[in-house]
C-alpha cells in the first residue's frame, strides 16, 4: 500500500491549494464550468464551494445533472446549461431546475440540450484540439428543431450525412477523484465516465481528491491524469458525498430520496441551503451536519 501523505513525511507541491483558494482563483463570473461524474465521484464539494463564493452568470455543462445542479441553478449560479439529461435518479424531477426553466425562479436558465453520444462525442472533440464533433445521430430526432448547435455535415469520402456539434472546451472542469500525488498526479478509477475528456478538453482543470500520498503505486493500466493538465489538487475527503467513490464509501440514496422533499419548494429549499451550505466554512463541516441531521 502507498503510504498516504500524512505518514510519508513530505510537503504537497504547488498545485496542491484549499478548495476555497482553487475557486476563487480559477472559477470567474461568466465562465463555462464542467463538473463531470456519473452516479460515481460526483464534485459535490467543488459544487458548494462554488455557491458560498456566490459565482454567478456560469455556463453549466454536464452530461447529467443531478442534486448538485440543481443546488448551483436554485442558489442562482447559472445562467445556462448545457447537457443531455437532468433528474434526481431513480427518485424525479429537480425541482430548482424545473423552477428556472418554467417561471425563471431565481433566474432565467438558458438550455442547450443534446444526446449523450452528443456531449461525450463534443468532449473528445474538445480533448482533441478540434473545432466540432460527428456522430451518427439525431435522425428522426426533434433536438435539432429546438438546438440550433446541431447541425449536419457531408462525409468528404462517402457524402454520407453525419450530425456534427461544436466542441466542448469548458473554461474549468471539475472533477472528483481517488487520489493525486505530490506532484498532482491524479487516479481516476471506478466507473469513469467523460470526466478524462472532460478534463483534457478544459483550459484549467480543479480536481478535489479522497487522499494525497507521496507516489501513486498502480496497476498499469489505471486512469492518470497527468500534473500538466490539472491547474488545482485539494485534499476533500468525502467530496463527493452523497455520491460514491469506489473503495471510500457509498452511495446515500437516502439522501436522494430526501433531497426530493427538500428542493419542491423555494422557502424549504432556501431554508436548507442557508443553514447547511451558506452556513459552513468548507465542506467537511456540511458533512458534520447533515450527519447530525
Amino acid at each position: 500500500m502507498t503510504p498516504p501523505l500524512k505518514e510519508a513525511g513530505a510537503q504537497p507541491g504547488k498545485k496542491h491549494m484549499s478548495l476555497s483558494q482553487a475557486v476563487a482563483t480559477l472559477v470567474q463570473d461568466g465562465m463555462s464550468v464542467a463538473m463531470e461524474g456519473f452516479t460515481h465521484l460526483i464534485p459535490f464539494a467543488a459544487g458548494h464551494e462554488i455557491i458560498r463564493q456566490q459565482k454567478r452568470q456560469l455556463t453549466l455543462i454536464r452530461m447529467t445533472p443531478d442534486l448538485i445542479y440543481d443546488q448551483l441553478i436554485g442558489m442562482g449560479c447559472a445562467s445556462k446549461l448545457i447537457f443531455s439529461w437532468g433528474g434526481n435518479p431513480g427518485v424525479g424531477s429537480l425541482h430548482r431546475f424545473r423552477d428556472a426553466v418554467e417561471n425563471a425562479w431565481p433566474a432565467k436558465l438558458e438550455l442547450n440540450e443534446h444526446s449523450h453520444a452528443a456531449m461525450a462525442a463534443a468532449y473528445q472533440a474538445g480533448a482533441s484540439n478540434l473545432p466540432f464533433a460527428m456522430l451518427r445521430g439525431y435522425l428522426g430526432c426533434d433536438l435539432p428543431k429546438v438546438n440550433p448547435q446541431i447541425r449536419t455535415v457531408n462525409c468528404p469520402f462517402t457524402n454520407e450525412q453525419l450530425a456534427a456539434v461544436p466542441a466542448l472546451r469548458p473554461d474549468v472542469t471539475i472533477i472528483h477523484a481517488l487520489k493525486a500525488d505530490l506532484r498532482g498526479n491524479v487516479y481516476l478509477g471506478g466507473i469513469i465516465g467523460v470526466q478524462r475528456e472532460a478534463a483534457l478538453a478544459a483550459r484549467n482543470v480543479i480536481v478535489t481528491v479522497e487522499e494525497v500520498v507521496e507516489k501513486l503505486d498502480l496497476d498499469i493500466n489505471a486512469c492518470v491524469l497527468p500534473h500538466w493538465v490539472i491547474s488545482a489538487v485539494c485534499h476533500v475527503p468525502g467530496g463527493a458525498t452523497p455520491s460514491y467513490a469506489h473503495g471510500y464509501y457509498e452511495r446515500d440514496n437516502a439522501f436522494c430520496k430526501q433531497w426530493d422533499e427538500i428542493a419542491r419548494e423555494r422557502d424549504s429549499f432556501t431554508e436548507w441551503m442557508e443553514r447547511m451550505v451558506m452556513q459552513s466554512p468548507d465542506f467537511a463541516a456540511y458533512r458534520q451536519k447533515v450527519s447530525a441531521a
